[in-house]
């Protein structure tokens, strides 16, 4: 196993070991770069995989404390994990690209009350590294991989689709196996995928790139190190980081580069908590961006009580999708599109998200009839708004003595007619096919973190350039989903993968030019 003195300033720190951060060690590692990867979270085996999603969560999740304001959940649960892979152990693996008019929501999208900018660069520039990227993640109906057997949920969904005229109706886009795949067998619709993958068909970090890094012999994992403060010299350059041990001891790592990535939240936390008197506002906030225009999809899911049996549990829980409503095309009433997924919940999770409240024979009622449940979870744009962001609490700290982050969330308006226009797809999809009833149901929680140090051809409208580079540090990069402008109606792991693979390979030729 490689180590690397804690005192060797030539390494590259990755923070963070999930889509972004795992996927661009790995990267750097094959090019024979030096990395430090620190990941709070420990490191899980096969053998504890289970499929209990509340034992898992135990595992997994990110439960440090988390403060939600406005929309979102005092409580704040988010759909992010503190483990080696990130939330590429808990995600359900939907990989679709984004569409050449979501990369330019300021010039497409005719809306108001929104701090929108469009991306420095477009979807032509990101196809290659799109592509790249459904290669390394073994995507379904790419590479020459078959779509993913549909499973009944994605079934029921595709006749219903079908029933009101929709043609972009697919199980391809995937990052599931749907044939053994780089060294993984073929998925075995085993169901509950956010349980993690205890079979490796559904691609994590976990199992594929940090291992490969290993093989290199240019990678060195730290699990269960978080990452305190980024520290700079006089000049303002990055020189390394302080992270806290697995005792809790603090150490000191130097660095030559360091690639941030631990999700939109922690990433901006950690950006503001190292603040100091060159930069008093926070590392590379001096235009005051870092933490703003926090993004995380409009979300809508609905249940709908089928004349038969479903099982709708069993198989992938997001095994495919229906695109046709990601179009640009403002006479729905909003802007944007949405993307309508299959879904499959626990009985618990049917009684928390779908029957939130209620008790007694509805509830009875509703989880005697499980099996007869078919699901979607639909996911729309989220326009970018500054009020929407990450902010230090002013005295709650934690275990380590730094500030709690502080997440304040609201809707903009937008999302009202979307989720109306959203709701009345999937009743008219489920009742197609015989539905006895559809029960639609709001998420409070955050799913899809995005935004608060995102890029920008302006240095005074963001965080980073179209490479990730801060602008103001020019050794310090931004390398997961915090550096997106928008959030498209996509899921995003797709995109924050191609997206690392382009920044290791400016980074590479950076290094090699001397211009790190």
């Amino acid at each position: 196993m490689t180590v690397f003195e804690k005192s060797d300033d030539s390494v590259v720190v990755v923070i963070g070991s999930g889509a972004g951060g795992g996927v661009l060690a790995n990267e750097l590692a094959q090019a024979g770069i030096d990395v430090v990867c620190l990941e709070a979270g420990s490191r899980l085996t096969y053998d504890d995989i289970v499929n209990d999603e509340r034992a898992m969560d135990k595992k997994m999740t990110w439960h440090d404390q988390r403060i939600g304001e406005g929309l979102l959940n005092p409580h704040f649960p988010v759909w992010t994990c503190k483990t080696v892979g990130g939330t590429t152990m808990h995600w359900t693996a939907t990989s679709v690209r984004m569409s050449a008019h979501e990369f330019r929501p300021k010039t497409t999208y005719a809306l108001s009350r929104t701090s929108a900018i469009d991306w420095p660069l477009s979807l032509a520039d990101l196809e290659p590294y799109y592509e790249r990227a459904e290669a390394k993640m073994g995507v379904s109906g790419t590479n020459g991989l078959p779509p993913l057997p549909m499973n009944n949920n994605m079934k029921v969904l595709a006749a219903g689709a079908r029933k009101l005229g929709y043609k972009h109706v697919t199980s391809t886009g995937v990052a599931i196996n749907s044939a053994p795949y780089d060294g993984r067998p073929a998925c075995q619709q085993i169901g509950f995928c956010k349980s993690g993958c205890v079979i490796g068909a559904k691609w994590s970090t976990l199992y594929t790139e940090i291992p490969k890094a290993e093989d290199t012999g240019h990678f060195e994992l730290r699990p269960d190190s978080m990452v305190l403060k980024i520290e700079h010299d006089a000049a303002g350059k990055v020189s390394g980081v302080l992270y806290a041990d697995e005792k809790g001891v603090v150490q000191r790592q130097r660095a030559r580069v360091v690639c941030v990535a631990g999700n939109a939240i922690e990433t901006a936390r950690l950006l503001l908590n190292s603040a100091s008197p060159l930069y008093p506002d926070g590392l590379a906030n001096g235009a005051g961006h870092v933490g703003k225009n926090y993004l995380k999809h409009v979300v809508l899911g609905a249940l709908g009580f089928m004349p038969g049996d479903v099982h709708f549990f069993r198989g992938a829980q997001q095994g495919g999708h229906i695109a046709d409503e990601q179009r640009y095309d403002e006479t729905r009433g909003f802007a944007g599109g949405y993307q309508i997924e299959s879904a499959g919940f626990s009985p618990l999770a049917v009684a928390r998200i779908g029957f939130s409240g209620k008790w007694g024979a509805e509830l009875s009622t509703a989880l005697e009839d499980y099996t007869k449940i078919a699901a979607t979870f639909i996911t729309g744009e989220d326009p970018a708004q500054s009020t929407n962001g990450v902010r230090l609490h002013e005295t709650q700290k934690d275990r380590y003595g730094l500030p709690v982050p502080v997440v304040h969330y609201e809707d903009h308006e937008n999302a009202a007619p979307m989720r109306v226009h959203a709701a009345r797809s999937a009743r008219r999809l489920f009742e197609s096919l015989g539905a006895r009833r559809v029960v639609p149901f709001g998420v409070d929680m955050a799913t899809h973190n995005l935004g608060t140090c995102r890029m920008s051809t302006d240095p005074d409208d963001g965080v980073c350039n179209a490479w990730g580079r801060a602008h103001e540090v020019e050794n310090l990069y931004i390398s997961d989903g915090s550096q997106s402008p928008s959030s498209g109606s996509v899921n995003p792991t797709l995109t924050i993968v191609a997206l690392a693979i382009r920044q290791a390979e400016h980074i590479r030729g950076a290094l090699a030019s001397g211009a790190l």
